[in-house]
């Protein structure tokens, strides 16, 4: 074997390991999100905050991720020139939340006096949780070969998808369970997680090949970004409203209660299993086409659900709106990376993930507004989702359209 092949095999190799490691990353934060939203209810009542207001608290974490997000974000792309620095940033306030985050069952278990000092704990988590999405990101659009980055978004949402796949069978094994025990594993797993950034990042850093092309303070960016991620909310929305707020009715026309915890995850996996063939198409034909093309296939499979008369052709019709959301994320992952490659990937980056916290605030208020329960608003409801992925799918197919006829130099990577 020529020295060639040997070094394409232990770039592919360790392509492979960094790729897994920000898999795992993604899980095992979304599973300490699930496990949060599973007990703050029962953490919520022994603290003295009313039923009704949990979705209050919940909105305010999704309020906090919509600003922190992009504030990390742009923090990552101004700490990347000094290599080490973001996994050590990251180290430190992961280490801060999973220690606010632990200490959630046991100031709640001190009763209604430790009620402040709950919400201020759960204020700090969300706050340095932010640290765990766009930041570790940032690195593979700033040091990974660019060939290779839509391979390494779809083993992140892997990570992500998987969580999403098992959060119902979650609730259920938790059920009975001391809420101090899952808290302390989360907890203590994430920490150990988020430590090994600062390893992946060097060695991201070491192996990008010569010459190294300094990392770029970042530029002003364009009407781009912009219209990309108004496109990104709209999709986040639809996703939000017809899986969180939809999905359950659908299949309860045809299915029984106890069987949800069944059928939900048919959505999460087509997300998983369309990953990985999304980003070979994102490599070639680029972000926006894949985002386009998938949000105009996800419309026709959300009304296909709508009008389902049996529950195989719904089961079918889930599992294509899960793909097609996986291929949506995934590109859009890819594709913010390419749009910020001025040196602003942290922050384009941020911005799609304060986008899909905007989406889960706006669904949430919907919800506690009850507009799923007020006849007149149930049509909006069902139909918003399909609005909202036709047109952003369009719109995006539109934008990346006019890259390629005004002959982008970054037509191909976006």
């Amino acid at each position: 074997m020529s020295d060639l092949q040997i070094t394409a095999n232990e770039t592919a190799s360790s392509v492979n390991r960094t790729g897994i490691y920000f898999a795992v990353l993604q899980g095992v934060f979304t599973l300490g999100w699930t496990t949060y939203v599973i007990y703050l209810p029962e953490l919520a009542a022994k603290v003295g905050i009313a039923p009704s207001a949990v979705i209050l608290v919940l909105m305010l974490d999704q309020a906090i991720f919509t600003i922190t997000d992009t504030a990390m974000g742009i923090a990552a792309d101004r700490i990347a020139p000094i290599v080490g620095r973001i996994g050590a940033v990251v180290g430190a306030l992961t280490a801060i939340s999973c220690a606010a985050f632990l200490a959630l069952p046991f100031v709640a278990d001190i009763g209604h006096g430790a009620q402040i000092w709950f919400i201020v704990l759960i204020v700090i988590w969300a706050i340095t949780s932010s640290a765990l999405r766009a930041p570790p990101l940032t690195l593979l659009g700033k040091y990974s070969a660019k060939p290779s980055i839509p391979f390494l978004s779809a083993l992140a949402m892997l990570g992500y998808g998987l969580a999403g796949a098992v959060s119902p069978y979650l609730g259920v094994v938790l059920r009975n369970v001391d809420p101090r025990l899952p808290f302390v594993i989360s907890s203590v797993v994430l920490v150990i997680v988020a430590l090994a950034l600062s390893r992946v990042e060097r060695g991201l850093v070491q192996e990008r090949s010569p010459p190294i092309r300094p990392v770029e303070v970042a530029k002003p960016l364009g009407k781009v970004p912009v219209i990309f991620i108004a496109a990104m909310v709209l999709l986040a929305l639809g996703y939000q409203l017809h899986f969180s707020i939809n999905s359950a009715p659908f299949y309860l026309r045809f299915a029984k209660p106890a069987d949800l915890q069944w059928l939900m995850p048919v959505f999460w996996i087509g997300f998983n299993i369309a990953l990985f063939p999304a980003s070979v198409v994102t490599k070639r034909r680029g972000g926006l086409i894949v985002m386009g093309v998938a949000g105009l296939l996800g419309a026709f499979a959300i009304l296909a659900a709508e009008r389902a008369g049996g529950l195989n052709t719904l089961i079918v019709t889930q599992f294509i709106a899960g793909a097609a959301w996986g291929c949506m994320l995934m590109s859009a992952i890819s594709a913010a990376m390419a749009i910020g490659d001025s040196g602003a990937e942290g922050k384009v980056l941020g911005l799609v993930f304060s986008a899909l916290a905007l989406a889960t605030f706006a669904r949430m208020a919907a919800v506690a507004g009850g507009l799923q329960k007020i006849p007149e608003y149930a049509p909006l409801l069902h139909w918003a989702p399909v609005a909202c992925w036709s047109v952003a799918g369009a719109g995006l197919m539109v934008m990346a359209a006019a890259w390629v006829q005004q002959g982008g130099r970054r037509v191909r990577r976006v």
